[in-house]
Order: C-alpha cells, then structure tokens, then sequence
C-alpha cells in the first residue's frame, strides 16, 4: 500500500511541476507578444500625436513639438474663424473674454470672470512680456491711451503669438509684435485660480 501511494505522489509531483513548467514557458512565450502590443499601441498614438502636431502647426502658422500642450491647441484650433459677438461665448459668437473663459474651463477645468479687466484684477497674477508661455493670458487697452482700464483679453499660444477674439475678425491668431499689439499692451498674466 505505501508502495503504490508514493508511486502516486511521485506521479502528482511530476504533474505538477509539468504543468508549473508548461505555465512559466506560456508565459515567456506571451511576455514579448504583450510587449510588442504594447509598443505598438503606443507607437501608433506617438503617430497620431505628430500628425495633429503637424496639422495644428499649419493652421497656426508656427511649429508645435512633443512639449507643446495638445489639449490646449487643439481646443484653441476650433475657435478659429468664430465670429465676433459682444456677450457670446459660444462658437456661434464670442468676445474676447467669452473666448478665454470657454478655452480655460475646456483645457483647465478653470473658471474665469467674465470680463477681460475683471480676469486680469481677480484671476492673475502679473507676468512680464519675455516671461510669457502657453497658456498665460495677454492684456491690452485697445480702447484709449486716458483710460489705464484693460478692455481686451487673449490667450498666449508661444513665440509671441496669441488667439483672441477681434471685433472685426472674429477669433483669430495674432503676433504681440504687431504694431496694434505692441501699443496697446499692458501686461500678461498667470491664472491663479
């Protein structure tokens, strides 16, 4: 009787490592097909990526890269060409501050005041023109050099340029060395909220 249960033990014992065996060779031979799949996966996204990098730089009219914010442009592309309506913040119509306050609680999840001089008093925190970077707000007073008071908002893109809303454009992308921009700007400004 011992005889043949420990012929049955060595038997199971051999199962079992069989099968341990069988397990870890199925596993090595699915490690480098989960790897590749992986890669692959992610390798078609980087793709995807450059392409809409490639798109979003044609339709700025400046070169995006891999550090560049995605979300960001992408939602600021489809603004583009919206036109200008006082009040509106929609991409039926929108004004300058509309446009901004759509763009950040869309990329941001932030929620700004509603007029330009209100975001740059309560929302901000002051940044110099060579200190800018994408995302960061642009203030200008384009109404009269008396008043001090900031009436028009945009938000910095990179290499000087910005999107805002133009009364007579509607949304669009403008330099901040333009002659318009250079005399009638005030400062930029970091959110805060």
């Amino acid at each position: 009787m011992a005889y043949n249960l420990n012929k049955y033990t060595k038997k199971q014992e051999r199962t079992t490592t069989y099968k341990k065996t069988m397990r870890l060779i199925y596993i090595i031979g699915l490690l480098p097909l989960l790897i590749l799949s992986s890669s692959c996966s992610s390798s078609k996204r980087f793709a995807q990526e450059a392409m809409q990098r490639e798109q979003l730089s044609k339709q700025f009219g400046f070169k995006l890269n891999k550090k560049d914010n995605l979300r960001l442009y992408t939602a600021a592309s489809h603004w583009l060409g919206v036109p200008y309506r006082s009040g509106g913040s929609s991409l039926k119509g929108t004004d300058c501050s509309g446009l901004i306050g759509s763009l950040y609680q869309e990329v941001y999840h932030k929620h700004l005041s509603r007029s330009a001089e209100d975001i740059a008093k309560n929302d901000c925190l002051r940044v110099g023109r060579g200190h800018l970077k994408a995302g960061n707000l642009v203030f200008f007073n384009t109404a009269s050099k008396k008043r001090k008071k900031i009436n028009h908002v945009g938000l910095f893109l990179k290499n000087g340029y910005f999107i805002h809303a133009s009364t007579s454009r509607g949304v669009i992308i403008s330099h901040l060395e333009e002659d318009y921009y250079r005399k009638t700007w005030k400062y930029g400004g970091k959110v805060i909220k």
